[in-house]
């Protein structure tokens, strides 16, 4: 999570020192979004199948390597490779350090482990900016990727000591067809929704890759109800509680990732701060998990509401804070702190639940598959934000411009391009309805997923579901 926001930090750095276009940076992000999502679903059976802990330290020592090579590049080329690397060790992470949670933890420690598990990757979304800023003072921009190398090293060393292997011996002959068919499908659908934002939803180079993904995930589906050892086993689907708690694992990272990534760009762009300025100002959000979930006051909260109540709640929290965001009509800090602290406790309270409610809806021993699920699903939902909301302001602002500057592609070109001190007002005007308008349908997002998640978990605990 550090890694993937530091670099938004230091693309000013790569376009001038690696001499690297807009279509080299957006591939330096986008390689490792491509193959991890491609490989969560995957790296998860493999991990039961192969040893967890054993995937674990694989994945590190990946994740290692393609960092040293990104951080030693000399070429956009070799840095799109190395991140590619680093998307193949970044699944196997993501996969297998929740599914040693669920084995090392007994019930009773689990909400806690979770709710740590998540609120680290929190934190390490609100370090990057501030760290990243501050190694590009001091450092050349491959430093940023070059400092993973020694926390994958003591990685390395503490999960060799401290982590028990675990597996699922009854799994079965690997699923080879499976994986590559899932890997098609994910790959595509994530290369598809991250070209709307460029291409528009209707062009060909959105087109054709989800028509592919439909291909391919549908022959996925096919073959797994037909397959006798499959790698995700389907009827997952028909237990009421992996349906809700899917469905707000795609909605709370739809709503979270596109408002954030909205956000960045109203206080960039409307306010006037640098990235490092912009990313310090939203450090209080992640502050907030990260406290609430270390200290153990999420857990015991969430314990006295139960799941359904715990994630009505803070997705309800997540979705007034969206809100109070959305209607910055000043730059004065106390209003968006608000947002920010309700933003937190509400990502505290809802996403440990989640996670919870979808690694207890599958068997202990597929551990690692309602890993790759939840890790997929969180992919899908953070793309689709970015995508869809960034759809909906793109829309909105182009909708809003003064007629002289219709054909403006973004808001620095129609900023620009604006003739006089009025116009240019009248251009940030349309900038920040059309991000207020894209971050209130972030909230409703937000807040009917609160609402879906809920009442099928509420239900299914009581008998009318599966499960």
């Amino acid at each position: 999570m550090l890694d993937n926001t530091v670099l938004n930090v230091a693309i000013p750095s790569l376009s001038r020192e690696l001499g690297a276009g807009s279509t080299g940076i957006q591939w330096v992000i986008n390689a490792y979004s491509l193959v991890q999502a491609g490989l969560l679903l995957a790296s998860g059976s493999a991990a039961d199948r192969y040893g967890r802990k054993r995937l674990l330290m694989a994945g590190l020592a990946l994740f290692g390597a393609g960092s040293l090579a990104a951080g030693l590049a000399d070429s956009t080329a070799q840095l799109i490779a190395a991140r590619g690397g680093m998307g193949i060790g970044g699944a196997l992470l993501l996969t297998t350090t929740l599914a040693v949670v669920m084995q090392v933890f007994d019930a009773e420690e689990r909400p806690r482990a979770i709710g740590i598990w998540s609120a680290v990757s929190a934190l390490g979304f609100a370090a990057g900016p501030p760290i990243g800023g501050v190694m590009l003072a001091h450092f050349w921009w491959g430093s940023i990727f070059l400092l993973n190398v020694p926390v994958v090293v003591i990685g390395l060393i503490a999960v060799k000591i401290l982590v028990p292997e675990s597996k699922n011996p009854g799994s079965g002959p690997p699923d080879l067809l499976g994986a590559l068919l899932s890997a098609a499908g994910m790959t595509a659908l994530v290369y598809a929704i991250i070209q709307v934002p460029e291409t528009g939803w209707g062009s060909a180079e959105v087109l054709v890759p989800a028509a592919a993904a439909v291909a391919a995930l549908a022959a996925f589906a096919v073959w797994q109800l037909r397959c006798e050892h499959p790698m995700l086993d389907l009827h997952f689907f028909r237990d009421r509680r992996f349906v809700g708690a899917v469905s707000g694992v795609v909605l709370i990272t739809f709503g979270s990732s596109g408002v954030l990534y909205l956000l960045t760009q109203q206080l960039q762009f409307v306010r006037g701060h640098t990235p490092l300025e912009a990313g310090l100002r939203m450090v209080p959000f992640a502050v907030t998990i990260v406290a609430l979930n270390f200290t153990g006051i999420a857990a015991r909260v969430g314990a006295r509401l139960g799941r359904p109540a715990s994630i009505a709640t803070g997705m309800g929290l997540l979705a007034a804070g969206f809100a109070v965001v959305a209607c910055l009509t000043t730059d004065a800090y106390p209003p968006l702190l608000l947002g920010l602290l309700l933003m937190g406790t509400g990502c505290a309270l809802a996403n440990p639940a989640i996670v919870e409610a979808v690694m207890s809806a599958i068997p202990q021993d597929k551990a690692g598959a309602g890993a790759g699920v939840d890790g997929t699903m969180t992919e899908v939902g953070n793309s689709l934000g970015v995508a869809v909301l960034g759809a909906v302001m793109n829309s909105r602002f182009t909708a809003l411009l003064p007629p002289a500057l219709a054909g403006a592609a973004s808001f620095p070109a129609a900023r620009a391009a604006a003739p006089t001190e009025a116009t240019r007002t009248a251009v940030v005007d349309a900038f920040s309805s059309a991000v207020r308008t894209a971050q209130l349908a972030g909230a409703g997002a937000v807040l009917l997923g609160g609402c879906v998640a809920a009442v099928l978990l509420w239900r299914a605990e009581r008998g009318e579901g599966g499960g």
